[in-house]
C-alpha cells in the first residue's frame, strides 16, 4: 500500500487500483482489512485507492487484459497502439506497476538506490532482489526474496 501510494502521489493520480486474483481470497481479506486501516489513519490523503478482485485469468497479468478486467469487460489483451499511458483505464492516462515493483519504492526512498543495487554482491550488474512465489505440491510454499 506503501508504495502504491508513494507512486501515486509521484505522478499526481487521484485513484489508483490494486488488482487481486480472485482465488485468491486471504491476500484479498489482508488488503481489505490493511486498506481500511490506512484510509482511517488518512494516510492517503486525497488518493482513492480501489480494490479490485479478479475473475482468475492468468491472463489478467498483462496489462491491457487486466484494465479491461477491471473496467468489467472480458479479461483480453487490447490492441496497442493506443497504449496505456495515452489512453488505459477509462480511457485516461494510465500507469501499470508490478506490486514487486511497488513494494521496493519505499525501501529505495528510505536507503536509496545504491543500497538496493548492493542487495545482489554475486552480480555486480544486478539492480536488486527478486520476488518468487512458490506454490503446488512444494514443501515449502511462501513468499521468497533472493
Amino acid at each position: 500500500l506503501e508504495g502504491t501510494a508513494i507512486a501515486a502521489h509521484a505522478i499526481r493520480a487521484e485513484v489508483a487500483y490494486i488488482y487481486i486474483r480472485g482465488e485468491f481470497t486471504e491476500p484479498w481479506t489482508i488488503m481489505e482489512q490493511a486498506l481500511a486501516e490506512a484510509n482511517a489513519a488518512g494516510v492517503f490523503g486525497k488518493i482513492k485507492i480501489y480494490l479490485h478482485r479478479g475473475a482468475g485469468a492468468y491472463i489478467c497479468g498483462e496489462e491491457t487484459a487486466l484494465m479491461n478486467s477491471i473496467e468489467g469487460k472480458r479479461g483480453n489483451p487490447r490492441i496497442k497502439p493506443p497504449f496505456p499511458a495515452a489512453a488505459g483505464l477509462f480511457g485516461m492516462p494510465t500507469t501499470i506497476n508490478n506490486v514487486e515493483t511497488l513494494a521496493a519504492v519505499p525501501h529505495i526512498i528510505k536507503r536509496g538506490a545504491a543500497w538496493y543495487k548492493s542487495l545482489c554482491l554475486s552480480n555486480p550488474k544486478s539492480t536488486g532482489t527478486k520476488l518468487f512465489s512458490v506454490c503446488g505440491n512444494v514443501q515449502r510454499p511462501g513468499n521468497y526474496e533472493v
